[in-house]
């Protein structure tokens, strides 16, 4: 068996190094949109000493926002009836599931690449290589299944976390003489997007067990058991 490099870019245009080319490139974009986000969710208080006074609560990825804090909108506290305010809930290990695999998954696709670009030889006539991936391949679309959908539970309590309903659980906002609206909070289109590539990600995973399956001999095996009855009449 010759193991040395062979390199042949021909089978990018294969479906199976094609396909590893897009696992590649979402998962890219499925760590950006998530992992890149920053945002913030802005109130317009009224107290003590202070008439329309914008405050803001900036949050980002790992989505720790029992760590983020609405400041007093003045020096003085609004006259001492002022005590800062956290935002509710910790969503870190959702996001750092999805990030953390989209990472893992860019790197398996780089390997993945390299094997089918320069020793593809090698892979075709050791099964095990074949094997391998369709096992990684399998548990791959497994977890973008899993870590899509944590992923999206998180996000939709994100949203209500930095939304309009913080406002009566800010015990400072009902302060007598204190009064607090809701604002704005920062568009989460680009993490939407981050959820539709996951699950990008896990349908193009699904279509790659079949493809990967076809170069194992558990495909030859099953062709074989499957014709022999017909090769028996």
């Amino acid at each position: 068996m010759m193991v040395g490099l062979r390199v042949d870019f021909s089978m990018l245009l294969e479906p199976l190094g094609f396909v590893k080319v897009l696992e590649w490139i979402l998962a890219i974009f499925a760590f950006a949109t998530c992992g890149g986000f920053q945002g913030e969710t802005t109130l317009l208080v009224s107290c003590k000493g202070v008439v329309n006074k914008t405050i803001t609560a900036a949050f980002a990825y790992p989505f720790r926002l029992n760590t983020v804090v609405f400041s007093a909108p003045d020096p003085e506290g609004c006259g001492g009836t002022w005590t800062d305010a956290y935002l509710m809930g910790n969503f870190s290990s959702s996001a750092q599931f999805f990030v953390t695999l989209a990472a893992l998954v860019f790197l398996y696709c780089l390997t993945a690449l390299v094997v089918y670009i320069g020793y593809n030889h090698v892979y075709q006539q050791n099964n095990k290589f074949p094997l391998t991936d369709l096992v990684i391949s399998v548990l791959t679309a497994f977890l973008w299944l899993v870590s899509t959908f944590v992923w999206a539970k998180a996000l939709a309590d994100i949203k209500v976390s930095t939304g309009a309903s913080i406002i009566p659980g800010i015990e400072s906002c009902k302060a007598p003489g204190t009064t607090c609206h809701f604002l704005s909070v920062t568009s989460m289109g680009i993490l939407n997007v981050s959820v539709a590539f996951g699950l990008l990600n896990m349908i193009l995973w699904a279509g790659n067990v079949w493809l990967v399956y076809k170069d194992t001999n558990l495909h030859s095996q099953w062709n074989r058991i499957s014709e022999s009855p017909t090769e028996r009449v």
